[in-house]
Order: structure tokens, then sequence, then C-alpha cells
């Protein structure tokens, strides 16, 4: 069985008996006049069917009695006119075929097969509120049912929401998500060197980013998995920067956090590195303590230990590190525990330490357990994937020693939680100051 064959029985066995599940994937998109954004499918769609078109609707029919589980594929038709202007379309006979479901049909019959299919079951699945369009659309089906009431025909009783199921089921990657998001991985992973590499002090922060985007596409992955951040000297203490337009200056750290998606499955990296090639005191000494704090985090990844446990391990290496360099006044706060209390840490060090990673960069899934009461930190399990991604940032202040102003430092690794701990997937991105001054030197002595 196919993976996506086995995720949609899976899913089916979840649902109650006899119930149906409906699932668009997402709808195109004009960027401006008659030019559309490139196309991307609606991860959740694709993680059960593995279909690429747009204008599609999975129908998933949960095994009633003698009745056995479908699952029903609405597409596009085969239409070769409109492929000379639009490439290759398979059609529904096609569809059903290389994608192994029980039927299909052209998407133009949705509406009245779904007033079909709808009929006598207990319920309807699907991602509620998610689409408003989508929503009037399950309402009409709804209706028609109803309208069949006086031939004896009962409407579904409850809709359910569809995602929590999937959810959960998308936080644990099977054997080929795993070698899927290996490879988008490794291809980051190069591409971060091939930035470190080429990069010198003048250049502008788009020509670094062009480096990566160069790798990337040439290794085959289909996108940058988000838009790169490429941030150089005071840049890099705002988070979400990706402007990438100033001009780098000799002596300037630049962090890159970037990452492509290679068959719909992401990275996400964050290297640090000096614009120069050799890291400065103080900036050897923050980077350091960045290191020290991946460093525990990693090895809090256990199956087993609540997700939580690895954004405290590096914290509290965080704030002995702020404390020891004076960044926060021990005077003040005297120990790790009273600045924590007071989360006087996050003057510089202000987010998590990771996110669920796989279809999407911030993956599907929760981080609580939502079972539980008081929802404690859900529970690592081996195949669930993440990002382990310390940082530190410094801005200028008059309590904050000026050789640290306009730091801003993160190391970003992507882990697959194994039987034995985290498992990096992201090491061909060079990460000690030993690695990196060497990758750099390496490159100036022309060895590019």
């Amino acid at each position: 069985m196919n993976p996506y064959a086995a995720r949609r029985a899976h899913l089916a066995l979840a649902m109650e008996p006899g119930a149906v599940a409906v699932l668009a994937t997402a709808p195109e998109a004009l960027r401006n006049a008659d030019s559309e954004y490139p196309y991307r499918h609606d991860s959740y769609f694709y993680y059960l069917s593995g279909f690429t078109e747009p204008e599609s609707v999975l129908v998933l029919v949960a095994a009633r009695g003698d009745l056995p589980a479908r699952s029903i594929l609405f597409c596009r038709e085969k239409n070769v006119e409109r492929e000379t202007w639009e490439g290759f379309r398979y059609g529904p006979a096609a569809a059903r075929e290389a994608f192994g479901f029980d039927e299909a049909f052209p998407i133009a019959e949705l509406d009245a097969q779904m007033a079909r299919l709808l009929a006598d079951v207990p319920a309807v699945y699907y991602a509620n509120a998610r689409d408003a369009a989508f929503d009037a659309q399950v309402a009409g089906w709804l209706k028609a049912v109803r309208g069949q009431s006086r031939s004896g025909v009962v409407a579904p009783s409850r809709i359910q929401h569809l995602l929590p199921l999937l959810d959960e089921m998308r936080l644990l990657k099977d054997a080929s998500e795993q070698a899927l998001m290996e490879k988008s991985a490794r291809i980051a992973g190069a591409a971060h060197l091939r930035a470190m590499r080429a990069a010198r002090a003048g250049m502008f922060e788009y020509e670094i980013e062009a480096e990566l985007l160069y790798e990337f596409r040439r290794n085959g992955a289909q996108f940058p998995a988000y838009t790169p951040i490429v941030a150089s000297g005071a840049n890099a203490c705002i988070l979400h920067y990706n402007t990438n337009n100033a001009r780098t200056r000799d002596g300037d750290l630049v962090l890159i956090d970037a990452g492509c998606e290679f068959d719909s499955y992401a990275s996400d990296i964050t290297r640090t590195f000096p614009m120069n090639g050799v890291f400065s005191a103080p900036q050897r000494q923050l980077y350091e303590l960045v290191l020290r704090a991946q460093d525990a985090a990693l090895a809090a990844i256990r199956p087993g230990r609540p997700y939580s446990d690895f954004h405290e391990a590096a914290v509290n290496v965080l704030a002995e590190g702020m404390l020891d360099f004076g960044l926060l006044d021990r005077a003040k706060y005297g120990n790790v525990e009273n600045v924590l209390a007071e989360r006087a840490h996050a003057r510089f060090y202000m987010h998590g330490t990771g996110h669920w990673l796989g279809l999407d960069v911030h993956d599907a899934g929760a981080y609580r357990d939502l079972a539980l009461e008081g929802k404690p930190s859900r529970l690592l399990a081996p195949g669930m994937a993440l990002t382990v991604e310390p940082g530190i940032y410094v801005r200028p202040a008059p309590d904050v020693p000026e050789a640290f102003w306009n730091i801003g430092i993160r190391i970003e690794d992507n882990v697959i939680v194994g039987e034995a701990g985290a498992r990096v997937i992201s090491g061909a991105a060079p990460k000690t100051v030993a690695d990196i001054e060497a990758a750099m030197r390496e490159a100036l002595m022309g060895g590019q």
C-alpha cells in the first residue's frame, strides 16, 4: 500500500462508521493582472492524496457493516486544449489509477455527487470555519440532502472538525516522510555552506540570498520553504527581518535563516557567521553560549520527555551566560532561578526553542496534551520532527556592555526524534566556530 493510501485508511478507521470526510486542496491565487502565484497544494490534502493539481477535492467514506471504506477523488477533466496552455493534467480515470483511489469524478460533478454521498450518513468531517466559500458549499450539500427528507433520506446530524485528527497523524513522520525531510535538509545545509563560502564584506544581503536560492534549485528543491532571512549586523536582532537589502560590513555577523521545500517537505536551518571569516572575541563568546544552549536542548530530546524540556534546558544555559557576560546584572538577579522567575532573559531571548517541522515549516500538531487536565506539554515520541533554535539578540542599551551591541545570533537545526534521542538531519551546514572559520578560510584561498 502506498503511504497516501495507508494514511487514508488510518483516517477512515478513526472516523465514525459510515461517516464522510471531505477535504479540498488550495485554490490558485492571482498575483497581479492575469499572472498567478506559483501554485502550491494544501498540505492536508497532499498528505492524504499525493495529488498536486488544483481544483481537487478528496472524499473518504468510512466503513460501516459490510460496506468497506472508500476513497474518492474529484479533479479536473482531461483536456488536451488546456494542456497546450497549462501543462499536463491527469483527469479522473488516470488519477484514480495512479494514486490508488477507489473512484474518481470530474470536479464539475462535486455538488451532485455530494448530495448522494451525504445521504443517510451519521456525520460529515471537514475543515470547518477554515474557508468561508467551502463552508457555504458544505452547507449547500446539507441543504440538498435535507431536501430529500420526504423520500426518507436523512442528512448527517453532526459536523466534525477534520483537522484535529489529521494533526495527530501528521505529528509522526513515517519512513517516506523522514527520507524527504532528510533530503530537504541536505539541500538546505549545502546552501548555507555555499553562502558562507561566497560571503565577502561589502556584499549586499540579497547577493548572499541569491547563493542560497541557486543551491536550492540546482539540487531539485521546488521552492524556498519560506522567505529567507539574510540579516547582517544590527538587522540580525530583528527576528523576522527579510528585506535583505543592506550592504554588509567588515566585522559584521550575518544571520541566515533559510530552508527549502523538497517534494512538499520543508527544512528550516539557521546559521550565523562573520562576514570577514573570523569571529571577534565578543562574537565568539555569545556564539559559543548559544551553541552550548543548543547542545543542552538536543540532549534533552528523548522519547517520553515533555516537549517543553528542551526549551527549558536551552534557557537555563542562556540565562547563566547572560549573567556571566554582564548582559544581566548578577547583583540584581543573583542566579538563574531569579532570572527565569522574572523573565529577565526575554530581553535578549524572546522566542521558543523550536517548533514542529514537516509539510509546513511550522507544522501541524498541538504542543500540549489536550486530553489531559491542565494541558501539560505533550511527550515526545519517535517519528516527531522539530527544530532546535536557541538564540541571543543584543540591542544597544546603557546597561549592556558595548562590545555586545548589535550582535544577533541564532543556531537552528532540524531534528527527528528517534528511539535513542535527537537525530540531527541538518549537519551539512557548518556549525562550530572552527568549522565555520575553516570553510570561509578555504573559500578565501580559492577553495570554493
